[in-house]
């Protein structure tokens, strides 16, 4: 506070030397801001250290990662494209290691031991003996030689057997009337005689019974499946080709006549049954009576 003296001098106000508290304040805020500054860069420092050893110790590790998320954008880029995507490049090979051979131990030599020298006995002169005399044989007698064996006379094939059977075809006169002819034929004897004959009479006329005007009116195609005799009663059975004859009931009459009478001259047969595939038929053609046996007399 500002005062006057008696004088009328200009007094000086007294400055308070005290260290009041806010001026203790004001000396030390500097300080601690800049304090405060202090640790934040070392914090700083020290997490920009700490970030660039991990990243130098995981430095392989980030650059394969990087590489995946770029390769997986690249793809993922091309196939929006309809692009086939490139190869990875495969990692680089590992460094060989060159192995050094080590060599085998030396081995100490081993001690020579001289052996016993043995002299070889003095070489002997050769003994020639006289060859041993060869004794001699006398040639044995002719008479004593065995006689030649003459070779098997060459038998000649034996002669097949044959008998005489008859067969039956159709003829046409000159009046146009249909008939039976009888001609006889000589075939190897079998145990199936009829068989034989009816297959003999499926083949037809020979050459020199068509000159004579013989024909067949069994149909083209008729095969025997078998032939047997029960009680007198041949029982004959055929395909069913017997059943289709073009020449009507005429060619019908004419093919059953043929059948009858062929197989009817064996002496043990009286009357003959047709079987169609093993069955009986009671029709044959254009109602022509066939289911039970049949008789020369009837045709």
């Amino acid at each position: 506070m500002a005062g006057s003296n008696g004088t009328g001098a200009r007094r000086t106000p007294v400055r308070n030397t005290t260290n009041s508290p806010q001026r203790n304040r004001r000396r030390r805020s500097p300080r601690r801001g800049g304090l405060r500054r202090y640790w934040i860069v070392l914090f700083w420092l020290a997490f920009v250290i700490i970030i660039y050893g991990f990243f130098l110790f995981n430095r392989e590790a980030i650059s394969n990662s990087i590489e995946i998320i770029q390769s997986e954008r690249i793809a993922q880029q091309l196939e929006r494209e309809n692009i086939p995507a490139p190869p990875l490049a495969a990692p680089p090979p590992a460094p060989l290691v060159q192995v050094t051979p080590v060599p085998p131990p030396a081995q100490a030599p081993l001690p020579v031991v001289p052996l016993p020298v043995q002299q070889a006995p003095a070489p002997q002169p050769p003994v020639h003996s006289p060859p041993a005399p060869i004794p001699e044989t006398a040639a044995p007698p002719l008479a004593m030689l065995p006689a030649p064996v003459p070779p098997p006379p060459v038998q000649p094939p034996p002669q097949q057997v044959l008998q005489e059977r008859s067969l039956y075809f159709t003829q046409i006169d000159r009046a146009g009337m249909i008939f039976r002819s009888r001609v006889n034929r000589r075939l190897p004897a079998s145990d199936t005689p009829m068989t034989d004959v009816l297959r003999s009479l499926m083949e037809g006329p020979n050459e020199d019974e068509i000159r004579r005007g013989l024909f067949t009116l069994i149909p083209p195609g008729t095969q025997i499946i078998s032939a047997t005799v029960q009680g007198g009663t041949a029982h004959i059975n055929f395909n069913e080709n017997f059943r289709y004859n073009t020449y009507g009931v005429e060619g019908y009459i004419g093919q059953l006549r043929q059948i009858i009478y062929t197989v009817t001259e064996f002496p043990a047969v009286t009357d003959v049954q047709i079987l169609i595939e093993g069955r009986p038929v009671d029709f044959l053609g254009e109602g022509i009576w066939i289911g039970s046996p049949i008789r020369r007399g009837q045709f």
